[in-house]
């Protein structure tokens, strides 16, 4: 079992099976009943961890980033252990015990093991466990509630954008076929241009070994990439070259109004080069446009980042041997380019909707953000006695 196999709500994925032979040296064992807990970071901190139960004969094996504990059932059941492990106490004094360095931290297993807890009788822990399922299903549920209202508003605000985008502002004027089968339909007085034919100028990202992490330094010139990109925030990050190094590199140097698209892994993210951006260039993983006369940048963002056509990058992608974008397929993409001052006007509106539905969005986020705080709460809080369940758990 590896540690994607374990959610953070205590969930396990079962459908993984090896003979004995294959796991019986080098992988942490287990059996029904037991309680692990992840102890890397930031697995242990995410609350990574389950009672295992389900397991094919009983048994199972798992990545060594388990701690293993198992319960003397006269004593200690295991989902009040698992509770345990989730509380809040255990996980702050877990984390300030952490060595190593890095993503390599961990929490020693003599931690777990020396962990002192309030322990009631078996029967008042199973009564403790029926009072926090109970509750914490009432959040779960809250949670969902506000989580599809973010997905809902997200999903509103993308269909305004691509409307926007593909008709415009005006719902009486006349349309065309764009010739585009998955497009549609465009206003009649807007041209339908290829990405190629709206940039005065296009580089991909370094190639092969003219650039990689090892070459990257302390200080110097940025390096910009999917992590600013998917953002859309260059103030972020932390990779550098240095000054010769950026001598060499100064063809793939990014400017105001430059527009950067992701081409491998998470593809065709579109971000615009700020004025305030710092000196730096773009790595294997983006490649940038500097669009001409036709186009503004920040529009043609918006149109590259709506539904449609991430839709059909995504699709362009998957049918490539790379699993990636590369600049010719790039520059077929269709733009529906209305004139410059109705451009402008497109994207004053889109301001304004966003100024509507991101509040509305942050808002949602900051409710399921103190529910699980509650959550968490909540949980410590019956675990370690500061509550007492027993008359209300039934």
């Amino acid at each position: 079992m590896a540690m994607e196999s374990i959610g953070e709500d205590g969930s396990l994925a079962l459908d993984k099976v090896r003979s004995i032979a294959e796991v019986e040296s080098g992988y942490t064992f287990f059996r029904d009943g037991d309680v692990a807990v992840a102890k890397i970071t930031p697995c242990f901190e995410n609350g990574k961890g389950a009672v295992m139960r389900g397991l094919q004969q009983g048994l199972g094996f798992g990545t060594t980033e388990l701690i293993v504990a198992r319960p003397i059932p006269l004593h200690l059941d295991s989902d009040y252990l698992h509770r345990i492990f989730g509380s809040r106490p255990f996980r702050q004094l877990g984390e300030a015990t952490m060595y190593g360095a890095g993503g390599q931290k961990r929490v020693p297993d003599d931690f777990v093991r020396d962990f002192a807890i309030a322990l009631p009788p078996v029967n008042e822990q199973c009564v403790i466990n029926a009072f926090l399922d109970r509750e914490t299903a009432k959040i779960d549920a809250l949670v969902a509630e506000q989580e599809q209202l973010i997905a809902l508003l997200k999903e509103k605000r993308q269909a305004v954008i691509s409307h926007a985008v593909t008709q415009g502002l005006n719902p009486s004027v006349p349309m065309k076929d764009s010739g585009v089968a998955w497009l549609g339909e465009v206003p009649a007085h807007w041209r339908v241009i290829r990405l190629k034919q709206l940039v005065a100028e296009s580089v991909a990202g370094p190639y092969g070994a003219s650039l990689t992490k090892a070459m990257y330094s302390s200080t110097g010139y940025r390096v910009y990439g999917q992590q600013q990109v998917i953002a859309d925030d260059f103030s972020i990050g932390d990779y550098f070259i240095s000054e010769e190094k950026y001598a060499e590199m100064r063809r793939y140097t990014v400017y105001e109004g430059d527009v950067l698209i992701s081409v491998m892994g998470t593809i065709g993210k579109v971000a615009v080069v700020t004025a305030d951006t710092k000196p730096g260039i773009i790595n294997p993983r983006l490649v940038r446009y500097r669009c001409n006369e036709k186009v503004r940048p920040r529009y043609l963002q918006r149109v590259l980042m709506c539904e449609k056509h991430q839709e059909h990058l995504s699709l362009e992608s998957n049918g490539t041997t790379m699993e990636g974008l590369n600049m010719v397929t790039l520059g077929k993409v269709p733009v529906p380019t209305p004139p410059l001052n109705e451009q402008q006007q497109i994207l004053a509106y889109l301001t304004e909707r966003d100024a509507e539905f991101e509040p509305l969005i942050k808002e949602a986020a900051k409710t399921i953000q103190l529910l699980i705080e509650r959550r968490t709460a909540l949980i410590s809080a019956a675990v370690t006695g500061q509550i007492d369940v027993r008359g209300v758990a039934g």
